[in-house]
């Protein structure tokens, strides 16, 4: 079951954090800063600045002097504001785009041609026209979804089945569908009549995203003890039909506030350090990089009677279940590379991968286990959506010329 907490927390005064909590332990962290409020899921008409042919991509300014890229191979059907006899895109055009990724790292935000909008139950895209299904989603129930949306979809616009759709009433989901075909088909229509670097939609704010991803059927409780975030949140589960009294709770305790309660600043910390103590008494160590993401395994003061490949595989295992967890507590995203603890038999790297990739299924975030190298790296990937808690919180060091991070507070 999931606990989802929401507040503020007085060493980090502009943010409003964020924790879900399943089965009491935690499993997720965002830490949103109001006074630079992300344009994730945004609807802009952009301007096309430049192009690059030799990466088959352009540039398109989403707000004066403020370029994202665009890629020409992945979008093929651009929504133009100009009149145009065919679909290429020239300097000067404008088009209807959506910020797909925030800006990660050194890179700027991705935008896509491809304009969704969210439901409890559905995605409904004006680009991508066919159907898709979330794969968390049963054979029988995959079916049955097929056959829902046999005549919804028209050609003018696709959709994408939502976990949350599992056993929910037909009649609710086709209404949630037409609801947001009608709101997309507005939007686009009308904003032939908008000035360019108009903000066309706004996405929500992290924490209703963050719930909107939860499976309704695995969600305990919702706890804040800010009145304005709860209205907000009231208002939410009021037009999804969920019921507010059993989900949503307003938290009141002068002596004990919820971010201690949760203990909130210390998870905060220790989900932006390196190392990571296991109960075994073996560490992690998580080391961000440029262009990937390190995990090393350390024995540490572990200390096993079993022999030795016995001891270094009930390691790796306990390693990789916390591996799983600090990906999405720490929302690491890219290539992750993994030095395991070498295991000698091909049974026990077997059993490894196996338990490994069974956990990192339930990760909501699309997360794909490569394999293990000839090196025994294991590697993986996970979608970039939004910026990782280190980004969120912390800020490179001027001093060593941004090779570390210092807390945006200091």
């Amino acid at each position: 079951m999931n606990k989802v907490v929401i507040t503020k927390i007085p060493t980090l005064p502009d943010y409003i954090v964020t924790a879900q909590f399943e089965h009491d332990k935690l499993v997720l962290l965002d830490c949103d800063n109001r006074k630079e409020k992300s344009i994730l899921n945004n609807i802009y008409i952009g301007k096309v600045k430049n192009l690059v042919p030799n990466i088959e991509a352009a540039f398109i300014e989403i707000e004066k002097g403020y370029e994202c890229y665009y890629s020409l191979t992945d979008n093929k059907n651009p929504i133009f504001i100009n009149k145009k006899n065919n679909n290429k895109i020239t300097i000067g055009d404008e088009i209807i785009v959506q910020v797909a990724k925030e800006n990660i790292k050194t890179k700027q935000p991705v935008l896509t041609s491809n304009i969704t909008l969210t439901g409890k139950y559905v995605v409904v895209s004006a680009g991508d026209k066919k159907l898709g299904i979330s794969n968390k989603l049963s054979l029988k129930e995959r079916q049955r979804v097929k056959e829902l949306f046999a005549e919804q979809l028209d050609g003018e616009f696709g959709i994408i089945a939502r976990t949350n759709i599992k056993n929910a009433a037909k009649e609710d989901v086709l209404r949630e569908v037409q609801n947001l075909k009608n709101k997309l088909a507005h939007l686009i229509h009308h904003a032939k009549h908008r000035t360019c670097y108009s903000v066309l939609y706004e996405g929500d704010d992290n924490y209703i995203s963050i719930l909107k991803g939860l499976y309704e059927e695995s969600l305990e409780q919702i706890v804040t003890d800010e009145k304005e975030i709860y209205q907000n949140i009231h208002t939410y589960l009021t037009n999804q039909n969920m019921d507010v009294n059993r989900y949503l709770l307003f938290y009141e305790d002068s002596l004990l506030p919820l971010y201690k309660l949760k203990n909130l600043e210390s998870e905060i910390k220790n989900a932006t350090q390196e190392r990571i103590w296991l109960k075994s008494g073996a560490y992690l160590v998580i080391q961000p990089t440029e262009a990937f993401t390190v995990v090393d395994i350390n024995t540490g003061k572990f200390t096993g009677k079993k022999n030795t490949q016995e001891t270094f595989l009930k390691i790796n295992l306990e390693a990789a279940k916390e591996i799983a967890r600090q990906l999405r507590i720490r929302n690491i995203s890219g290539i992750v590379v993994i030095d395991f603890i070498d295991l000698e038999k091909v049974d026990a790297k077997k059993q490894l991968m196996e338990e490994f990739d069974k956990i990192l299924k339930k990760d909501p975030i699309t997360t794909h286990l490569v394999g293990m190298s000839q090196l025994n790296l294991v590697e993986l990937t996970r979608k970039k959506v939004r910026k990782s808690l280190r980004e969120q919180v912390m800020e490179p060091c001027r001093l060593c010329h941004a090779s570390g991070y210092i807390s945006k507070k200091e």
